[in-house]
């Protein structure tokens, strides 16, 4: 039998169009270690880890009639050089060309004939640094054993030896068209209701697709149900162009813990605070009308506690688990920033209210229903979010923030440090931007993913980011 795609997965196959590519991504920045750097040996490391991650040799193969969801199969004609590709910024490379570069690389839609993902080594960066864009399709992204690319070629000890494969990799037979219309006659009889849906969809009609993914999502859908009132409206739900722009802002993770032992809240609550100041004084700057209880919604997927107790010795101050953790659940919650208040303490304690306010309201949705969306490997909480946000960013909140911490502890690729990751989350319909958030070795770095027409000036949202960090700062001495 062959390897089916799920419902969820193969709808954002249906659903993806030119002005909505439905990937998530990764901008990390190393620095060259005297050894060097080279596409060679990041393409000689992938090359040796692709074992790990079968999915990443393997394509979309449609059934005929679209009788059945497509299948997963082996590439015959895999070529990792296409996947793994070089690109260079004219010395010496500052960041701002950096994130142009990651804004055009992510405006384009992945190759379907192939397997859906890509990644870039950018070369040419100053101060001897070397920049790896990843790029990998949310049909990829398909459960708990769900594994990014950009997470395979990562070590924690620099000089860690990567062995040879086992054996060679020889690709399986693609199925015959002819057995996978068997398979799609065999499916019909023992899901006809399925076989219609499919059927439906592989004529471009939205609303099977929609209702597939609804049902899907199951405990999401009805968290989501409770939020009767429609999100604000405002710059941030314009129409989705085909370009992006991205931009990025950094913190200090100690600042964050500081600020939460002040205040008594968690790390994702201060977070949440940041970005809702850099929201009210990105608005004030462009002239939107801001009164004392205006409000953005924001989507937020965030993990729980579980009762595992070395978990929660391990992340004891964030209010969620590390992504990855078994056992760990998974909640998303719709938030109400309160961008109308003018004190940084009264927002973030407003904030870190509704926070909990959700928790205890019934809106926690049950990991069961978030296993079906996305896994608990560390990348997919962002993808995760993305999700949830390609149904319901219309009419029921206007910022996606996907905050998921990561190692405390370096992390090398081919003996190359790596010194900032930063998150790409994709943006859905009408969705003018996504902040993707990730803590590492100290820091706290934001990705600011914006649509490049409704957005021209994300850049001075990201800055208002570092300046909303620091007025937070500033309330732990008042």
């Amino acid at each position: 039998m062959s390897d089916r795609l799920s419902a969820v997965d193969a709808s954002f196959l249906y659903l993806e169009d030119y002005t909505t590519p439905m990937h998530v991504g990764g901008v990390a920045v190393f620095r060259r270690p005297r050894t060097g750097f080279d596409y060679d040996k990041v393409l000689a490391l992938i090359d040796r880890r692709l074992g790990l991650v079968p999915r990443y040799r393997q394509r979309v193969m449609q059934v005929p009639g679209g009788l059945v969801r497509p299948v997963w199969v082996d590439d015959q004609d895999f070529d990792i050089t296409y996947h793994v590709r070089r690109s260079a910024l004219p010395k010496p490379g500052n960041d701002d060309q950096l994130h142009d570069l990651a804004a055009r690389l992510m405006s384009r839609k992945l190759d379907p004939t192939r397997p859906l993902w890509e990644i870039y080594l950018v070369e040419g960066l100053s101060k001897n640094r070397v920049a790896v864009i990843t790029k990998t399709h949310q049909a990829m992204v398909d459960g708990i054993g769900a594994i990014d690319i950009g997470q395979v070629i990562l070590d924690v000890e620099r000089d860690r030896q990567v062995p040879d494969a086992d054996e060679l990799w020889m690709p399986r037979p693609e199925p015959s068209l002819a057995e996978l219309v068997v398979e799609a006659m065999t499916d019909a009889v023992q899901r006809p209701g399925e076989v219609v849906e499919n059927v439906r969809a592989a004529v471009v009609d939205a609303t099977a697709t929609v209702q597939k993914i609804t049902r899907a999502l199951g405990g999401v859908a009805s968290a989501l149900r409770t939020a009767v009132v429609p999100a604000p409206s405002g710059p941030l739900n314009a129409p989705t162009s085909t370009q992006r722009r991205f931009a990025v802002a950094r913190a200090k993770l100690d600042d964050f813990r500081a600020v939460r032992q002040a205040h008594g809240s968690t790390v994702n609550d201060v977070v949440l605070a940041v970005v809702t100041g850099a929201l009210r004084n990105w608005l004030l700057s462009r002239g939107e009308v801001v009164s004392p209880s205006t409000t953005l919604r924001a989507m937020v997927p965030v993990s729980v506690r579980s009762d595992d107790a070395e978990a929660r010795a391990t992340y004891p101050e964030t209010g969620s688990l590390p992504v990855g953790s078994v056992g760990s659940k998974v909640s998303a919650y719709l938030v109400d920033l309160p961008v109308g208040e003018g004190n940084p303490i009264v927002r973030l304690h407003q904030v870190s209210h509704a926070m909990r306010a959700h928790a205890e309201s019934g809106q926690s949705v049950a990991a069961g229903a978030l296993v079906k969306v996305s896994g608990f490997a560390p990348p997919t909480l962002h993808a995760l979010g993305a999700r949830v946000a390609n149904q319901f960013s219309d009419r029921l909140f206007n910022v996606l923030v996907t905050n998921v911490p990561g190692p405390q502890v370096p992390l090398y690729a081919a003996g190359a440090r790596m010194m900032e990751m930063f998150p790409v989350v994709p943006l859905a319909k009408n969705q003018s931007l996504s902040v993707g958030v990730t803590s590492y070795d100290g820091g706290v770095y934001f990705g600011l993913n914006a649509d490049r027409d409704a957005m021209p000036d994300v850049d001075v949202l990201a800055a208002m980011i570092g300046e909303a960090v620091d007025e937070m700062i500033g309330t732990v001495d008042a």
